[in-house]
């Protein structure tokens, strides 16, 4: 089995959790959503139809969806399935996230994975920590790796070591304060690969060598407003190259990536990624592109 080292080759299996396993409940919702700061309490019933919305599309791509268990030892933000681990062609990388509160979702994921057989080639140890947002493919032999207040130096120095032979290009990327410590930027929130030779971009938080090196290997940026950023337009899952999803809110950036060529399918996210600021991209964890 050669699982995923792309960020747009069709989707055929997924990890995801369903708002009933991480937001539980309502009350649970109102008990928690200050701490894990989003930014208003979420309506649990809401979510659970966007999420069906959300369901529903990758469903139609054909795609296998795994569902990761309720835990007592985890929170809220264990909805946004893709940051606990990154998928190499060879398995799975146990992350540790940025955030201490999220910490505890790599242990539940990796017995998760132990249990379905699925390998695991390395786990992130001592001081290193890193959310898998800020970990890119750029192509099968390229790897992206967001150096900020979610990665540290340390977690960088043991992906390059754990990646040695499956990658060619280990490529670290500075990223901006922006907002600060206490608000999420990974790497993924300004750029999300659509297809060997298209990108989803905000160019104002992009390190000027990084926004030269797509251009200089053939991608075409499709851009995104101040507005839009802020409504996760940046924010694009590729079931398919050039078969996107995105949330509703993003009407300059939907027609961008139609103008592209590209196919776009939307969700409504109020509940389940705008107020966490997590994306379609964060809700799910690929395992196979194929």
């Amino acid at each position: 089995m050669r699982y995923s080292s792309s960020m747009y080759s069709p989707l055929t299996h997924v990890i995801m959790k369903h708002p009933k396993d991480a937001f539980i409940s309502q009350e649970h919702l109102s008990e928690n959503w200050k701490t894990f700061n989003y930014l208003r309490e979420p309506d649990f019933n809401e979510a659970c139809k966007e999420f069906s919305e959300l369901i529903n599309t990758i469903e139609q791509q054909g795609t296998q969806i795994d569902y990761l268990p309720s835990s007592d030892t985890v929170g809220l933000d264990s909805i946004y399935a893709h940051d606990p681990v990154k998928f190499t062609p060879a398995g799975a990388l146990i992350l540790k996230s940025g955030k201490k509160l999220r910490q505890p979702e790599a242990q539940v994921f990796k017995k998760f994975l132990s249990d379905k057989g699925i390998p695991i080639v390395g786990e992130l140890t001592g001081d290193a920590v890193s959310d898998a947002g800020d970990i890119v493919w750029l192509d099968d032999r390229t790897l992206l790796v967001g150096r900020g207040y979610r990665t540290n130096d340390e977690a960088i120095r043991q992906l390059k070591e754990m990646t040695a032979d499956l990658v060619d290009e280990f490529i670290v990327v500075q990223l901006p304060h922006d907002q600060g410590e206490a608000e999420c930027l990974h790497l993924m929130s300004f750029i999300s690969v659509v297809d060997k030779d298209l990108a989803v971009v905000h160019s104002p938080l992009m390190p000027v060598f990084l926004r030269q090196l797509l251009l200089e290997r053939g991608f075409e940026l499709v851009e995104v407003s101040k507005e839009e950023y802020d409504t996760l337009g940046c924010n694009v899952l590729a079931i398919a190259p050039r078969v996107c999803v995105l949330t509703d809110e993003n009407a300059s950036t939907i027609q961008k990536l139609k103008d592209a060529g590209a196919t776009v399918h939307v969700y409504k996210g109020q509940e389940i990624s705008l107020l966490g600021t997590g994306g379609p991209t964060c809700l799910t964890c690929p395992v196979v592109r194929g």
